[in-house]
């Protein structure tokens, strides 16, 4: 297999899981909305991007990983 089509692979690989945990999180079925969950992923994007950041991925992080460990 070619390096390129190994990279593909991951990539494509790495969006299913991404796209996994949007519907793990409830999101479609609260939403049912792309425009919705996009803005979202804005807004997230911009906490991470202000002043907060630090607090905001320190909070996410730890409420994920909780999730995910009581799942």
């Amino acid at each position: 297999m070619r390096n390129w089509q190994v990279e593909r692979r991951k990539r494509t690989r790495h969006l299913i899981e991404l796209g996994g945990l949007v519907v793990k999180a409830g999101l479609v079925s609260l939403t049912g909305d792309r425009a919705t969950i996009f803005g979202a992923l804005l807004w997230v994007a911009e906490k991470l991007q202000s002043d907060q950041s630090e607090r905001a991925r320190a909070l996410w992080a730890a409420k994920g990983k909780y999730a995910l460990e009581n799942d």
